[in-house]
This record gives C-alpha cells, structure tokens and sequence, in this order.
C-alpha cells in the first residue's frame, strides 16, 4: 500500500513564509474574502512572433488541461464554477476565484477568492473544482513546477462557497480532480523530466497517496520527456486520459495522440481494446497509440474529451503544422479523434486561425456539440474569436454549424468551458478580451438554444441577475 506522502518540505515553508511576510507587509491577503463582481485575467507569455504572442488574451477559463472548470449540483440547483480572477480592471493579478449561479433565482453569488495568489499574474496556476458525495466542494490551485506549490482547498460547509479550509500543499500543475465510485482521484503534471503525467487516489480527500508516475515517453533513449493531457471518468469507475508527446521534451513539438484507462482506480491500466498497459508508460509505439502524428509533421493541441453512452472515448482537438502563430502554422484544423468499437477514427470538424482556441465537447446519444471560437473574431490570427455550436448526429463522423453565438464582437470570446451534468441555462461559459494586448475580461455563459448572460462585472450585493445579451 502506497505511503502518504509528505506535502511540505523545508524549502516551500521558507517560500510560503517569505511570500506570506511580503503579503502581510504590502498588502492583505484576499484568501477567502469577496470580489464585487466578475473579472477575468488576462495574460501573454511573452514569446512574440511575426503574427503576435505565442498566446494571450483573455485566459480566466484557461487552460485546457484545468479540468473540471465547472459542476451543476442537483442537489442544491446550483451550478459551481471556478476560474482565474483579478481583483480590478487594470490589473494583472491573478485570484483563484469561485463563483455560483443559482438556478432557481437564476442569481450569481459574488464570487470568493479561495486562494490569493501572491502578486503571480500566471493563469497556469488556475483553479479546478470538485465535489465529493457529501457536498464539499473541492478546488484544486495550480502550481507552477516546484517554485508555486500547488494546494487543495475544501469548504468548510457543503454546497457552500463562503469559506474554504486548506488541506493539503504539494508539486501538482493542471489539476484534473474527479470524484469516483471508488473516492478521489486526480491527474495532474509534475515539472519533471521536462512535464510528465502523474495521478494520486484518497479514499477522504485528506490523506493521499504517493504521487504515480503515468506517463514519461522519450523520444530517444536518454532524451527527455514531455505530456499534456485532458481526462474524463465514466459511470463512476472508468477513468481515462489521452495525452500527446513532447519530443525531447520541447513542448512546441507536441505530437502524437494516446490513449488509456483505468476501471480499478488506478491500480492496472490498459488501452481502449484492453490490452494491459504497465505505468509509466515509456516507450513512443504503445499500443495505447491512437494516431502517429509525428511521421505526418503535425502538432496536437488538446482540447476536451468524453464518453458514448457504450463507454468509447473521443477526444477534441485542434492539428496544425507547427507553435507559431499566424499563416505559417495553418491550417488549424479542429479534429475528432474517438474509439468506434473496433478502431480509432478521425474526422475534421473545422478550421480557426489559433492552436490556442478552445472549445468544449458534449456527448450524448445520437447528438454531439462542440461550443468553439470557430469563427473569425476581432483581433486575427489571435486566441478566440467569434462563438459557435457544431452538432453531429453520427457520433461525430460529420458535423454542420448550428448556431452563431457572437457576432461583430469587439473583444475575443475564448475557453469555452462546459459545465459537468449541466443545466440550462448555464451550460458552458467563457471569458472575452482582446487577444493581442490587455484589456478587460469579462464571463459569459450561455445554452444550446443560443441565449448568452454576462455575469456582472461590478456588483454591489450578494446576489445579482446576470446581463441577457442574446
């Protein structure tokens, strides 16, 4: 039985004390308080390019590997959703923030800061959210490699997002956390051998095991090694993830597409076929293979994935022809790739103009959806666009657009994020901002039939009706 593993070493304490003391000093600390209103980050990376920054915009939703964003709770008939928050208009500061909008008032609470972030501007450290069989709702914040720990918070009372109790703080980046049949179980990355993929179980979310290591695939024998992933769980018990390489670990040759599963909480895996897949998985011609993107010199971009109701997995991407942004790397092509029953096959959906747009895929029988920035939007070859509903009603073999949601937008719609059992209205949501150079971010969420709410931006009560805009 694995150990429990030791979430603090001598070396974060002195960070977290150092960086407590400079709080304490400059500034409060706004971990649990209130923010009067929606207000989304925005952020670039830096790497600037002919056609603009490798990626910017508006990223409170982000990133794709942040899963989930958001859980509809019968419950109590609310919907819970995190994302990556700052406390005003002009600035860059990131606030892990939760928010609630309450179906039978159709009311957004204000939204609580779970975790201040310290003065990091990064939404890399975003939050996700679960929520255990008893209520408690769990967010899961971001670390950034060895030097931003990550923590896991939960709330002090169920359904509740007033306050939130830390519990644990460890290495873990792009937490993806789910509640199963058989207790906690997340997969998230650790900045080891350049990124690769990892997964822990807790039968309690309070004692955890050891940090396992899942996926570690060099190209070369001695070459470093390099993942993203995105994940889902179906009926509770089957846990799949599929997940792309990074050459030598260099994260702008991302290749490749995989996949595996787990219907024993981790204990053995296996390809979708059933072929038993020994962990870490190492060697680059796994038969958990479900595309050889590299000898076609194509980059994979991950997106979402989900189940069929006969637990076949698919997977939503986007393909290109390499890191930069603008025509060079054209064409983006939004890409299914999905299990059939006998083999994997791949369909084209359609083309936007970014690696980094980001839509969400919805599964169920006889209908799929994908909620994207497919369309050309504001600001060019940037992240986002304009918003739009793709359907398929042959399990994703061909797909025809739906509904325009936005239209002659002055900022970019970007990381549209679906909700886990949604209820309209609030199916998906998302942020906006301009893709090339700061501004203002905003939330929306909308449905299926095209109706789209801005949450408000600035709020002076508890509760508030959203802005109908469409």
């Amino acid at each position: 039985m694995a150990g429990i593993k030791a979430k603090t070493n001598f070396n974060l304490l002195i960070l977290i004390f150092i960086i407590s003391f400079i709080g304490n000093t400059f500034g409060q600390s706004l971990t649990n308080t209130k923010i009067n209103g929606y207000r989304g980050i925005w952020f670039e990376l830096n790497q600037k390019y002919e056609y603009g920054d490798k990626y910017s915009g508006a990223l409170g939703t982000y990133t794709a590997k942040h899963v989930p964003l958001a859980i509809y709770a019968p419950e109590v008939e609310k919907t819970f959703f995190v994302y990556g928050g700052t406390p005003s208009e002009d600035q860059r500061y990131l606030l892990c923030m939760i928010g609630e909008f309450d179906h039978k008032t159709k009311m957004v609470s204000k939204p609580t800061v779970v975790y201040d972030k310290n003065g990091v501007d990064d939404p890399h450290d975003n939050p996700s959210i679960l929520i255990d069989g008893s209520g408690y709702i769990w967010v899961f914040i971001s670390g950034r490699g060895a030097k931003r720990p990550g923590y896991k918070y939960k709330s002090k009372t169920p359904y509740s997002i007033k306050q939130f109790v830390r519990i644990t703080e460890e290495e873990m980046t792009y937490p993806q956390p789910r509640y199963t049949d058989f207790g906690f179980f997340q997969f998230f990355t650790k900045y080891t051998g350049v990124r690769q993929l990892y997964f822990e179980t807790s039968k309690d979310g309070i004692s955890w095991t050891d940090d396992k290591l899942l996926v570690a695939i060099p190209e070369k024998e001695g070459e470093k090694s390099g993942h993203y992933q995105t994940s889902d769980v179906f009926n509770g018990k089957v846990i799949g993830t599929f997940f792309n390489r990074h050459p030598n670990g260099n994260v702008d040759k991302r290749t490749d597409l995989y996949y595996i599963q787990s219907a024993d909480f981790g204990a053995t895996w296996a390809t979708v076929n059933g072929i038993n897949t020994p962990i870490p998985v190492t060697d680059l011609g796994s038969p958990a293979r479900a595309v050889d993107y590299a000898s076609q010199n194509k980059n994979l971009y991950l997106k979402d994935m989900g189940f069929t109701a006969e637990g076949y997995p698919a997977c939503l991407y986007i393909r290109s022809n390499g890191h930069e942004p603008g025509p060079k790397s054209a064409p983006y092509e939004w890409c299914i790739t999905k299990w059939n029953g006998t083999e994997w096959q791949t369909t084209v959906v359609t083309t936007s103009d970014h690696n980094y747009d980001m839509g969400s895929l919805f599964i169920s029988e006889n209908d799929w959806k994908i909620v994207g920035p497919t369309e050309k939007g504001p600001q060019e070859w940037g992240v986002g666009g304009e918003l739009a509903i793709w359907q398929s009603k042959d399990e994703g073999e061909s797909w025809k657009k739906i509904n325009t949601l936005t239209e002659h937008s002055s900022l970019s719609h970007s990381y549209v994020r679906k909700v886990v059992n949604f209820k309209s209205p609030f199916c998906f949501f998302w942020a906006d901002g301009d893709s090339h150079q700061f501004s203002k971010s905003e939330l929306y969420f909308g449905n299926f039939k095209g109706d789209i709410w801005k949450m408000p931006y600035n709020m002076t009560k508890d509760y508030e009706m959203p802005i109908k805009i469409k």
